[in-house]
């Protein structure tokens, strides 16, 4: 298969798979889906979904964050590891939402990205989901798949994002990296992997 014979098989096997792509972090609204990606980071979407209920039911709102104390979050994040940096980043971004943006999560790269523990993948992930912003997030997942598809290099995410956003048209984006995320998981898991099970890379020739 030629390269571009690889993608157009993806963009059809995964459409095929996942024809509607739920995100999997529980939110609701744009607030809520930027704290639960930064507590995502070196934590599975589903021990955050267990962790957020008892977070929001306090604060689902930047408002309502500040009057928590750093050691509040803590105590209640602490699950998802991490929870000294995410506690205090989820307290000063809400800090800066409310007297920089008027209490409401700005629909930037620029501003996201000044936020305290939230980085581009963060930013990406809020751009895309919460404002329909087309943009592609790379998670371990999305890293792994596109180099075993020999579709980058594999040297780092940001050469990763950039082959993805060349590869795959702009307007897939958004559902296309949450399709790869949810099979990556199902089928081509970095541990366990088995090529019998993985379709697409039993399909396109695969680089391990």
């Amino acid at each position: 298969m030629t390269k571009k014979e690889r993608v157009l098989f993806i963009i059809h096997k995964l459409e095929e798979l996942y024809p509607k792509t739920p995100i999997p972090l529980n939110h609701n609204d744009a607030y809520t889906l930027l704290i639960a990606v930064l507590l995502s980071a070196r934590c599975t979407d589903a021990r955050v979904n267990t962790v957020t209920p008892t977070l929001f039911a306090l604060a689902d709102n930047p408002y309502d964050m500040v009057k928590l104390t750093v050691e509040d979050i803590k105590a209640i994040i602490r699950p998802c590891g991490l929870s000294p940096m995410k506690s205090k980043g989820i307290y000063g971004l809400s800090k800066m939402i409310i007297e920089k943006h008027q209490g409401k999560v700005p629909n930037n790269f620029t501003d996201l990205e000044a936020f305290p523990s939230v980085g581009h993948k963060t930013a990406s992930v809020v751009m895309s989901q919460a404002f329909g912003v087309p943009a592609f997030p790379v998670d371990t997942h999305i890293h792994r798949l596109m180099y075993r598809w020999n579709l980058s290099n594999g040297k780092n995410v940001v050469q990763t994002e950039k082959d993805a956003k060349r590869l795959f048209p702009k307007e897939l984006w958004n559902k296309l990296h949450l399709q790869i995320i949810y099979y990556g998981r199902e089928y081509s898991p970095a541990r366990g992997f088995n090529i019998e099970k993985d379709i697409i890379t039993k399909t396109i020739g695969r680089k391990m």
